[in-house]
């Protein structure tokens, strides 16, 4: 019952992000990605790059977890922003 608890807690935490929805938060504990700021940490190209190796994930996935950490919906990140993520993830 306590992992159930813990669980959700980091549903919770997870999905309070903004474009971060309930599908999202639990493939990324899958990945074992479970906070804001691991995701800070990892930055989100490897968190992209972790998910990917689990789930097929478009770049949708990606600009949606630079907008985590920026607090921006995906489709507001900037050009200049993209590319950079782009560049890292070198595709």
């Amino acid at each position: 019952m306590t992992s159930d608890i813990s669980l959700e807690k980091k549903l919770e935490a997870l999905t309070s992000l903004k474009n971060i929805g309930d599908k999202s938060a639990r493939r990324l504990l899958q990945a074992g990605i479970e906070s804001r700021e691991e995701i800070d940490a990892l930055g989100a190209v490897e968190v992209f790059k972790r998910l990917r190796v689990h789930y097929p994930a478009s770049l949708t996935m990606l600009w949606a977890l630079q907008g985590a950490l920026l607090d921006l919906p995906y489709y507001q990140i900037p050009a200049d922003i993209k590319s950079t993520l782009l560049d890292e993830l070198g595709e």
